[in-house]
């Protein structure tokens, strides 16, 4: 009796040691999920340009990087409005846009003074050039300006689309000829006393009511960089193109501090490292792309001309160029020298 009582009394605590471990092995291999987050990302362009390109391989590699824990849903050619509307929308409050493509120079209307050196006529020489700065140590200290200023947004990576140039619906064979040409602009003050260097009329447009403003006269002209003058066909409405190259097209990605906190530090961490990874796909496709679409323009019979002698529109732009740098002087040198 005693041997069956001491048998059944150790295959009980057996039994209790193989059920304990069984647990153990459970809950072992059942790791902690990642909560699945769908971010949606405004873009005001259409998905073939650069910018366009761009978003769907950061798309792309934030999916692969967050294991599909997170999801970008990409609204392109301004369905969510402007650049400045989703800034408004955003910077008010709303939650329905989590992230967003924006030129540099989009924020300095809401008081980045270091983002607005960006944007500044004649800055970078060449592509090269812009890259020396994106790549440098201080790039993060710009994309992180909206943080230190209060903004609740945080720049992911730079990128750029090309260089600005001026297209108008006359004919325009020098600078001289902008003279007295109402010429679309956004809030940008840069902008503004740019075209007022050249002796144009600068005329707020919203870019969505553009098209429409240059083939009704609204206005005479407007600026963009070729891929986007393209695929916005504005060469239908304004067939021709100056390529004077006044601003380098920088753009930055941003995310809502409201989204990043909905992140696990493995998902911000999946954003960043794809944000690298479309910098770097973004310098590796934007020359090619635009050297194709100029191709593709003059094969439509758009008048493009080059401008070989940049000095007098550097010369036209010098006011608004040491008004704007003179408070962030020593960091404005410190991008020229990376030249």
């Amino acid at each position: 009796m005693k041997r069956v009582a001491f048998v059944l009394l150790a295959l009980l605590l057996c039994s209790s040691q193989v059920f304990a471990a069984g647990e153990k092995e459970s809950t072992a291999a059942a790791p902690a999920g990642e909560k699945n987050v769908k971010l949606v990302y405004a873009e005001v362009n259409p998905l073939d340009t650069i910018v366009g390109k761009t978003g769907l391989y950061f798309k792309e590699q934030v999916e692969k990087l967050s294991d599909g824990s997170v999801t970008i849903d990409i609204q392109a050619s301004g369905v969510l409005g402007s650049e400045n509307d989703v800034l408004d929308s955003i910077l008010g409050g709303a939650t329905s846009i989590d992230m967003s493509r924006i030129s540099a120079f989009a924020l300095t209307s809401y008081g980045a003074e270091k983002s607005k050196l960006l944007s500044i006529p004649f800055t970078f020489e060449n592509r090269a050039h812009f890259w020396a700065f994106a790549n440098s140590e201080l790039a993060p200290e710009f994309l992180n300006e909206p943080q230190t200023i209060g903004l609740p947004i945080r720049g992911v990576f730079y990128g750029e689309e090309g260089f600005r140039h001026f297209f108008t619906v006359k004919k325009v064979e020098k600078m001289g000829d902008l003279k007295g040409m109402k010429l679309r602009v956004s809030n940008d003050p840069v902008m503004n006393g740019m075209v007022k260097g050249l002796g144009a009329s600068p005329t707020v447009v919203s870019f969505g009511e553009l098209y429409s403003a240059l083939q009704t006269g609204v206005v005479d002209g407007a600026e963009q960089p070729i891929a986007n003058y393209k695929s916005n066909a504005f060469h239908e409405v304004a067939p021709n193109m100056i390529l004077d190259g006044h601003t380098l097209g920088a753009i930055q990605v941003i995310i809502t501090d409201n989204a990043w906190n909905k992140l696990s530090e493995k998902q911000r961490t999946a954003i960043m490292e794809a944000g690298k990874l479309a910098q770097a796909y973004n310098a590796q496709i934007s020359e090619n792309a635009e050297n194709e679409v100029l191709t593709s323009l003059k094969t439509a019979g758009v008048n493009i001309v080059e401008v070989t002698n940049k000095g007098e529109w550097a010369d036209a732009c010098k006011a608004v160029i040491e008004q704007n740098t003179k408070s962030q002087a020593a960091l404005y040198q410190k991008i020229k020298a990376m030249k």
